[in-house]
């Protein structure tokens, strides 16, 4: 019955059982912080819903969960989990029962889920309020030894039970209103070969450059393989993101680190999630906070990198985009500028501000601690890159670039004079002039400017860059501060976006010693703590959500780089 498993094997706590383009997963995270005893069938479609609960009839049972195989074990006892494509989930048991239960107790006329037998094909369907999809399972093999509640209404048991003392097959697809009866393509064993052989093409072409030294490459391979989802609602294009767990949108900062690591080897991906947001991008040239299957938030920004990231991206893309591809980024690109240049200056002023933390994606800093309207040195050098940027692009495309070079040497010259005190940047309110300095690590990252800055102030970041570098990486507040917090957000855990802009950064600038010692703790850090939302820098346990596709972008961005150098000798 078994079939041989194909690449690494993952904590199923931490990391979802999922297959590209699906906007199902099976985890036992049913919401925010919120974990069942129970693996579910999950759904991301107008949110993060737990449809089905999975309860094997064992006492004693384990889960063994690889990129293409879900098992359950209990003694002789096996079920197995595979999807049959991005939306149907085969099962199949010999010597273990399986319950597929609604998620939902009770159903109301406005949530819920409803079962019932459908007369067609002898299926049962669950109808989910949330999701506002049907589930239909299918029986391939064997037969069901109990079902329950099928056409009840408010609170009842809704369940269907398959027997562990006979083999047996199911299918469970997720669809709108009506499709034909399901027939089995191919059997079991097939669709696990033809999954494992999809997932080998995705890392071999990711990460060709793995080997023993990148133990983690194939698990982040994964990591982005798993998260992302067909077009679908306001997702535009395939998408990664950023989790299937509870943070299960693309931010428009978070899509540029999974845009360059999937460049080199899957470029028509990377480039799709480079313009996603993009696509949402409204009449003041504002790109949303974030987008997800049915919604797109506006009431924040996410900060300029985007002009840094594409410079990164074209570096890297296997296939460049052709001519029209690349003037509608310009435009684009340009439009994003014009907001922060137009929008986001107060009279007679140089420098843009932030309106909240959460414009910077270091939501609760302490830069913005003594006020939330600021101008930062962040968003100031991130500016600088992107008109650079803007610069080059309108050169190539025989664009003026004259007004782009002159705003960047403003936004620079402005930086450097209202912002430095000579040993490290502050933040400025706009309207006061006061300043202020923290010691976030935010505060330091104009390192990313590299050559474009001052050699003596280049030096000076890499030394303040140095007394944030903990055992395990790059803590975003330092250990000793009063502030620092270990589970603190962005005021003290490492996070993989803050660690590959530093170490690109202070490699630009010469400080290259510096930038393999950053780059080597975090790649050391995911290799023992796998790819959480952030990790607490002193024990480097990963913390907050467990799987999340920034983190693995930024391991393969900078193991990638690293097995580079080891090649060129660079």
């Amino acid at each position: 019955m078994t079939v041989a498993p194909s690449g690494p094997e993952f904590p199923i706590q931490d990391i979802p059982f999922s297959y590209r383009g699906s906007w199902l997963d099976v985890s036992p995270v049913i919401a925010e912080k919120t974990y069942a005893d129970d693996l579910h069938l999950v759904s991301h479609q107008t949110g993060l819903h737990a449809v089905l609960r999975l309860t094997p009839a064992g006492s004693d049972t384990t889960v063994v969960a690889t990129p293409t195989l879900l098992t359950w074990r209990d003694g002789t006892g096996r079920i197995e989990a595979g999807y049959a494509g991005p939306d149907t989930l085969r099962l199949r048991g010999r010597g273990l029962g399986l319950r597929i239960a609604a998620a939902a107790a009770t159903l109301t006329p406005f949530s819920g889920t409803y079962l019932y037998l459908d007369p067609l094909d002898g299926s049962h369907v669950f109808t989910s309020y949330e999701t506002g999809r049907r589930y239909r399972v299918t029986v391939l093999s064997g037969a069901l030894r109990q079902t329950a509640g099928a056409e009840a209404l408010g609170t009842a048991d809704r369940f269907l039970d398959l027997p562990g003392d006979q083999p047996w097959e199911v299918a469970i697809e997720e669809y709108e209103t009506a499709r034909p009866p399901y027939a089995a393509p191919v059997d079991f064993d097939r669709l696990c070969r033809d999954r494992s052989a999809e997932f080998a093409a995705f890392v071999d072409a990711v990460a060709p450059w793995r080997g023993a030294d990148t133990p983690a490459a194939d698990l982040a391979a994964y990591v982005l393989w798993s998260a992302t989802v067909a077009p679908a609602g306001f997702v535009t294009r395939p998408a990664v993101l950023m989790s299937k767990h509870w943070m299960d949108k693309v931010w428009s900062w978070d899509h540029c680190f999974n845009a360059i690591a999937l460049a080199a080897g899957e470029p028509e991906l990377a480039w799709h999630q480079f313009q996603l947001p993009f696509d949402h991008q409204d009449a003041a040239g504002a790109l949303p906070d974030s987008v997800t299957h049915s919604e797109v938030l506006h009431n924040y920004v996410k900060p300029p990198i985007h002009g840094w990231a594409l410079r990164h991206l074209r570096r890297r893309l296997s296939a460049p985009p052709d001519r029209a591809a690349l003037a509608q980024t310009y435009d684009r690109l340009a439009r994003w500028t014009g907001f922060w240049l137009d929008t986001r200056r107060a009279l007679g002023q140089d420098l843009p501000h932030y309106q909240h933390g959460n414009d910077s994606g270091w939501d609760n800093a302490t830069t913005f601690d003594g006020g939330r309207v600021l101008q930062t040195a962040d968003l100031a050098a991130f500016l600088v890159s992107q008109l650079r940027c803007l610069a080059d692009l309108a050169t190539e495309l025989g664009e003026p670039a004259g007004r782009w070079s002159a705003e960047a040497d403003r936004i620079r010259a402005a930086m450097l004079r209202d912002l430095w005190d000579g040993g490290r940047f502050t933040a400025r309110d706009p309207r006061t002039g006061r300043r202020r300095a923290s010691r976030s690590l935010l505060d330091l990252m104009p390192v990313t400017l590299g050559a474009d800055l001052p050699t003596p102030v280049a030096a000076a970041l890499a030394r303040g860059v140095e007394a944030h570098l903990t055992t395990h990486g790059l803590a975003t507040e330092p250990p000793d501060s009063a502030d620092y917090l270990a589970d603190g957000y962005w005021r003290g855990p490492i996070w993989a976006p803050s660690t590959v802009l530093v170490e690109d950064g202070l490699r630009r600038a010469g400080h290259t010693a510096l930038a393999d010692e950053v780059s080597r703790r975090f790649l050391a850090l995911c290799e023992k703590s796998g790819f959480a939302e952030n990790f607490d820098a002193e024990t480097g346990a990963g913390l907050r959500d467990r799987a999340y596709t920034w983190t693995a972008s930024g391991y393969l961005i900078l193991a990638a780089a690293q097995e580079q150098r080891r090649a060129t000798g660079g």
